[in-house]
């Protein structure tokens, strides 16, 4: 097996495997308990807490322990958004997850005014209450300039949230670097469990919890999941350690997966190229191909990728990512993305890209 969907979801670090199945034989109380089992709990979602701050530049009060980066999303959007008293208006971007999508679409029916736009910087005004804005986009790779917007929001006063679900262990990710006053991210998209997310929330921020409850300082109602806040703590660990080593590493083979695929095969385009994009993330365009067929194709030689998002897989609509960004509707349907992670290989890539000068002709005719 081939595996390049890691922006979809990747397999676990085998030191999370290992801690999730000795964790989860462990009895672990309810850390809201005062009794000794929900004191050790407490005390093990603390450590976790504060593992978690260290790696994202922030205090441990400022993390959310959430159940997904969506969930965190739509927490950081709609949560911070209603405790504003006087301003309406929202800026995001066409290009943004559907989670932050459909949080601004509902507080559009809310009555807020939402601006939807590929400049947010030029959007974001006096009236903004709160700008969105994605780290790394999750089907392109292309990195936005999120501390330029940050800078920009806070002239104006108006708070900013960025998706970097796809940023950790790609691109440095704290909140120093993206100087934003809140920060959502996914503990499967950098080798964690599904089921776990973080929101960073600046210290002082007001949030409207989704879920009322008193659990994290009543901003998300529910018992926390002591084992998988640990095994993102040392998931995110992980990942941040192995960046300098798999950031470059990743860097020179998708360099080399594009100029192999853009010299073999003609009328192969590269969506987003030009713009600064977060390693091994590539999003190729095989023009008069059609990309479900390609995918399929793939998927029979043991080759796993993706035609977008991995919430609209199974969907015939084309990517909103890609046509947003001016592509056809023929244009977006023709084009795959591979998404390569730290057990990518320059052999395993040999072989797709035999594969695809194979069966892109194929598709073609």
């Amino acid at each position: 097996m081939i595996y390049l969907d890691y922006n979809a979801t990747s397999p676990l670090w085998p030191e999370v495997a290992e801690l999730l199945a000795r964790q989860y034989a462990v009895f672990a109380g309810n850390p809201s308990s005062i009794h000794g089992p929900g004191r050790s709990a407490r005390t093990r979602l603390t450590a976790a807490r504060d593992g978690v701050a260290r790696q994202l530049g922030c205090e441990p009060k400022e993390i959310v322990f959430t159940g997904s980066g969506s969930e965190g999303a739509a927490l950081a959007v709609t949560g911070a958004y209603r405790t504003q008293k006087k301003r309406t208006k929202v800026v995001t971007t066409p290009i943004e997850h559907p989670c932050v999508l459909g949080a601004v679409a509902q507080l559009e029916r809310e009555g807020a005014e939402v601006v939807r736009t590929l400049d947010p910087l030029a959007a974001i005004d006096e009236r903004t209450a709160l700008c969105s804005v994605m780290f790394v986009n999750n089907e392109t790779g292309v990195v936005h300039p999120v501390a330029a917007i940050a800078k920009r929001c806070r002239e104006v006063g108006a708070l900013f949230h960025t998706d970097a679900v796809q940023a950790v262990g790609r691109v440095p990710c704290t909140l120093r670097e993206a100087q934003a006053d809140l920060l959502s991210i996914s503990a499967h998209k950098f080798g964690g469990p599904v089921g776990a997310g973080v929101l960073v929330a600046r210290r002082g921020l007001d949030l409207q919890p989704l879920v009322p409850g008193h659990h994290e300082d009543g901003r998300r109602g529910g018992t926390q999941a002591v084992v998988l806040a640990e095994a993102l703590a040392l998931a995110l660990e992980r990942s941040v350690a192995a960046l300098p080593e798999v950031g470059p590493r990743l860097e020179a083979l998708r360099a080399h997966f594009e100029r192999e695929l853009t010299t073999r095969l003609p009328n192969v385009f590269i969506n987003g190229s030009g713009q600064p994009r977060a390693p091994g993330i590539s999003n190729v365009r095989f023009e008069g191909a059609d990309g479900e067929a390609l995918l399929i194709a793939l998927d029979l030689e043991g080759i796993h990728v993706s035609s977008g998002a991995a919430c609209a897989s199974g969907s015939v609509k084309p990517s909103h990512v890609l046509t947003a960004m001016g592509l056809s509707s023929a244009q977006a349907q023709g084009s795959l993305r591979f998404s390569m992670g730290r057990s990518t290989t320059q052999a395993e890539l040999e072989r797709v890209i035999e594969t695809l000068v194979t069966n892109v002709p194929r598709s073609r005719s």
